[in-house]
Order: C-alpha cells, then sequence, then structure tokens
C-alpha cells in the first residue's frame, strides 16, 4: 500500500493520510483483515510527526474503518469492504450522470443532500 501526502496542500495532513487509506480500501488494494502499517513507520517513510499519522488512523477508527489494538495495531475492519461496493456503485451513477449531461459538481451537491437528510 503506497500512502503519500501533499505537504503544499491546504488539507492537513491527517486528512490526508484518512483519504489515501480510504481510497486504497474502496480501490480493492486493502481489504478487511489487512493491517496497516505502523504508524511510525509511515512517518517515517513521510517524513511527518507519527502523532499525524495516529490521529488519521484514529479519524478511522471513529468511522469505523479500523480496528485499533495494542500489539496488535491498525487493522481494517469489514466495513471496509463496503467502501469498495460503494466504489462499483458510484461508477454506476456518475456513468449515468455523465450520460445525461449532469456535471459532476450537480451531481455531488445531489450525493451531498441525500446524505445529510437520511
Amino acid at each position: 500500500m503506497l500512502l503519500t501526502v501533499d505537504p503544499t496542500s491546504e488539507v492537513p495532513l491527517f486528512a490526508q493520510l484518512a483519504a489515501a487509506v480510504r481510497a486504497e480500501a474502496a480501490a480493492g488494494r486493502i481489504h478487511a483483515g489487512d493491517r496497516l502499517p505502523a504508524a511510525r513507520e509511515v512517518a517515517a517513510g513521510l517524513a511527518v510527526n507519527v502523532h499525524t499519522v495516529l490521529r488519521a488512523y484514529q479519524d478511522l477508527r471513529d468511522e469505523g474503518l479500523v480496528d485499533l489494538r495494542r500489539g496488535r495495531g491498525a487493522v481494517l475492519t469489514a466495513q471496509a469492504a463496503t467502501l469498495e461496493d460503494l466504489r462499483t456503485d458510484i461508477d454506476g451513477l456518475v456513468a449515468r450522470a455523465r450520460a445525461a449531461g449532469i456535471h459532476p459538481d450537480a451531481l455531488a451537491a445531489l450525493v451531498k443532500e441525500i446524505a445529510r437528510d437520511r
């Protein structure tokens, strides 16, 4: 698994890391039960503070995507598999919207509105 961050981005590094893990799960490159790299390893590889990585892992834990345990590290939960399924559904939705000439911003606004209402 390759995690990257853009230090010049306005998006906080921990948010970029969490998004990278979500993207890996959605793309099916990591699966439920897979262990994420140790926080110290990721921090050293990206030249970021270990607390930045831990914050990303904690956010993923709060979302239910990662199980954090002492001595075991961060492990993807079964909910991560749902991201891959959703990605397939979203790909179909995007294709339908594109065929209908709907702008991506309009589609995103619709998805956000529906997600907020439920």
